[in-house]
């Protein structure tokens, strides 16, 4: 696969995860106010569903930086010199 094609399929994935995780979002704050106007359904407490709808993309965050990294290795660590046996002084 070139580099080119893989830096597209990454940033597809990206703006797709961007969009559904904010429209799980939004969902999370539309039936947050649709509980307020009936009392008679029971959700789960305030902090359960932040935490519910923030943990994932934090999650995804940390998979989409790996996945960058392994498709981007760094190119300026300094090259490490190791001395074998036998090696000419």
């Amino acid at each position: 696969m070139t580099p080119f094609l893989a830096d597209a399929i990454f940033w597809i994935a990206v703006v797709s995860c961007a969009v559904a995780q904010i429209a799980i979002l939004r969902a999370t704050a539309a039936a947050r106010a649709g509980y307020a106007a009936s009392p008679a359904r029971r959700p789960a407490g305030r902090v359960t569903e932040v935490v519910w709808a923030v943990l994932p993309p934090l999650a995804l965050i940390g998979v989409l930086l790996l996945t960058w990294r392994a498709l981007h290795p760094r190119t300026d660590a300094p090259a490490t010199v190791t001395a074998g046996i036998g090696a000419a002084s």
